[in-house]
């Protein structure tokens, strides 16, 4: 039968039972809606695509009732289940590179005799990359005046601001009327009493309706969203104007900008392979880009805040806040770290950087994107 499938082929392709299909057409979740010459039920290429999203999710753990409800939303086409169903597998590959980190700092930990505290071993079971490396932020991830004074500059005189993967909040305003977008429940948690209200969901499908906003902003998190070209329409979708800080990596040779990425650590060029143009995502909104120096004494602990401060990165703390450690893995973390130590204690780190000391900011990347 032309461009339709039996049960038994259905169920040989995907890897299921012609039971399991029998079960999903009696209740409903997938029914199979053309018949064969001989009168037997046959799924066309709409009912594949409906049973490739159930299975997907399924797969990912979802009970069937979560699962007829994810299916059914007449508001989700086949494009918005993939860009949902990427976000949930990338999020899945960061909490297991999470896990993994926290298993080898336990058994390093074990190897040298040393006793593993309660909270060192709940680490492992974080939820996701934020829900582990979440806890670091109050710590080192705090507002940093000037970058702030950029970013209230670009948010003009917007009355309603939608902050999206807000985080513990940094950054946002506190004279406007601001809605908080965050996925995680630890960072979630986090916020201050009395900030923002923030409602628990995802860049790529914001739960708005058109131009709610008068701006929509994102602060150094849109590498972290599972499609940011998705996120970022979405944004300028929901609002008039569009304000992101991010990381331009289409100049040749981006990396060799800071010397942590130049000299110790390579694999940070690997984390951001996949991430978008800078011109990309100006273009998806509509965008002009401005660079945000970084001060030397930058009071927001993110990658590159230490550029004049290289003994901070040789701290554990410092460096938890920060989710490209925990991206590139333990052993390249050890690896950078210890070759950093070394030429700070042997002066060659001072030898090839004695230069940055004059300097009050150092332009390594970061950019504003205003629409």
């Amino acid at each position: 039968m032309d461009d339709h499938w039996t049960v038994g082929r259905v169920a040989e392709l995907a890897d299921v039972s012609v039971r399991t299909l029998h079960h999903y057409d009696d209740i409903g979740l997938v029914r199979p809606s053309a018949r064969t010459a001989a009168g037997y039920r046959a799924y066309s290429a709409g009912d594949i695509e409906r049973l490739r999203e159930v299975l997907a999710y399924r797969r990912l753990g979802f009970g069937l009732r979560e699962v007829a409800e994810l299916v059914g939303d007449p508001a989700t086409d086949a494009a918005a289940h993939l860009r949902r169903l990427r976000g949930l597998l990338l999020e899945r590959r960061d909490r297991a590179d999470a896990m993994l980190a926290a298993i080898d700092r336990e058994l390093e930990a074990r190897a040298k005799g040393r006793k593993v505290t309660p909270e060192e071993q709940l680490e492992m079971v974080g939820a996701r990359l934020y829900d582990v490396i979440g806890g670091a932020y109050p710590a080192t991830r705090r507002t940093d005046p000037r970058i702030a004074g950029r970013i209230r500059g670009a948010l003009g005189d917007a009355r309603t601001v939608l902050n999206v993967g807000a985080g513990t909040g940094s950054y946002e305003p506190t004279d406007r009327e601001v809605t908080a977008v965050e996925p995680s429940a630890v960072m979630r948690g986090q916020r201050p009493a009395g900030s923002a209200p923030c409602v628990a969901a995802a860049a790529e499908s914001l739960p708005f309706e058109d131009g709610s906003f008068d701006v929509a902003m994102a602060v150094s998190t849109v590498h972290h969203w599972g499609d940011p070209m998705a996120g970022l329409r979405e944004m300028r979708r929901v609002a008039r104007r569009v304000v992101v800080l991010t990381f331009d990596t289409d100049e040749p040779d981006w990396q060799d900008r800071f010397w942590l990425t130049r000299d110790y650590l390579p694999e940070f060029a690997g984390v951001l392979a996949q991430f978008p143009s800078l011109a990309a995502m100006a273009d998806a909104i509509g965008a002009r880009a401005e660079p945000v120096p970084v001060p030397w004494d930058c009071a927001d602990g993110l990658f590159e805040a230490y550029w004049r401060r290289p003994e901070a990165y040789l701290e554990e703390r410092v460096r938890r806040a920060m989710s490209v450690w925990t991206r590139v893995g333990p052993q390249a973390e050890r690896r950078a770290v210890r070759s950093l130590g070394d030429d700070l204690a042997s002066g060659r780190w001072a030898e090839r950087n004695g230069d940055l000391a004059d300097l009050d900011a150092a332009d390594l990347g970061l950019r504003l994107l205003m629409a």
